[in-house]
């Protein structure tokens, strides 16, 4: 087996089986750069992160869980990215394991944001059949609007809300009574600010006046997600990097905080993400969707238990 990044991984499985408790479902999200289309620079077969995908079928393979779910992105199934999704089915096949590919996308658990992700489900009981209760998929606003007013760069962690929750979607996250945390913004420099105030609810750079974009080299290499304003009517675009994308919140001139992020995720109030600014950004984005999860973990009790 390949190294990846200096780590050995046929040891990382060994010492992964001897500390993992015993379980009944292996949940996994290997890293998705070389699998994800949106940059097509680390989406590569030298890419030495490729084999982490590997890693939950060996681990199954040793420990033979009755359920093992592999999560990522769904470039994972197009193009040259497809021979890979191939030899992680293969891998489980040979383990014992009945496996289905589903695709979920926001619109099917109500998540305010349209994510898709690809997850590979692997059962020792065969017949299994993905069941979504679909929800109505909630909003930009219904997901953050009782969230407090903040400025650029604002820098208080922890706040009270800012009104009664406006929405289910809004309750069934807020968790705590008076406070919670996450309510940083990154403090973008005026000229960013400028940009992002030529901006309208559903636009991107090409609305700013190219005098303010004369720093990019081409400016038409932006892709669309640069410089989005978010709507507030409709589900927001997917959050995955939003500091380095400059996805604007959809009534104030200043990039996402933490907790508005987290909200347009569905992680609950009383989350606490931990770390500088930077690394809580990278912590939501990469995440997995907690209503997704909880939407394929539930079908997969539902298929065991009966």
């Amino acid at each position: 087996m390949k190294k990846a990044k200096g780590f050995d991984l046929s040891s990382s499985v060994e010492n992964l089986c001897e500390t993992l408790p015993s379980h009944k479902i292996l949940l996994s999200g290997p890293p998705c750069q070389s699998f994800s289309t949106s940059n097509q620079r680390t989406r590569t077969d030298d890419n030495p992160l490729n084999n982490l995908l590997f890693v939950p079928a060996d681990v199954a393979a040793r420990l033979q869980p009755e359920a093992v779910v592999v999560e990522n992105v769904h470039g994972l199934g197009i193009g040259s990215r497809q021979k890979y999704l191939e030899k992680l089915v293969s891998k489980l096949e040979r383990s014992g394991y009945s496996v289905s590919i589903e695709t979920i996308s926001g619109d099917k658990v109500g998540l305010p944001q349209n994510r898709t992700r690809l997850f590979i489900i692997g059962l020792k009981k065969p017949g299994f059949r993905l069941g979504l209760n679909q929800l109505e998929q909630a909003t930009v606003s219904s997901a953050i609007s009782d969230l407090p007013l903040l400025e650029n760069g604002a820098n208080i962690d922890v706040m009270p809300y800012g009104s009664a929750a406006q929405s289910e979607y809004a309750i069934s996250l807020r968790k705590l009574n008076q406070d919670c945390s996450g309510h940083l913004v990154t403090k973008n420099a005026s000229k960013i600010v400028e940009r992002y105030s030529h901006v309208p609810q559903g636009g991107n750079w090409k609305s700013i006046p190219l005098a303010l974009m004369a720093e990019y080299e081409d400016v038409s290499r932006c892709h669309t997600g640069i410089y989005h304003r978010l709507i507030s009517n409709k589900p927001a675009k997917v959050v995955g990097n939003f500091r380095k994308n400059m996805l604007i919140h959809p009534t104030q001139d200043r990039g996402l905080s933490i907790r508005e992020a987290a909200r347009l995720q569905s992680f609950p109030d009383d989350y606490n993400f931990v770390g500088s600014i930077g690394k809580r950004q990278q912590q939501v984005g990469n995440a997995v969707p907690p209503l997704m999860a909880e939407a394929v973990v539930k079908s997969i009790i539902r298929h065991l238990e009966d």
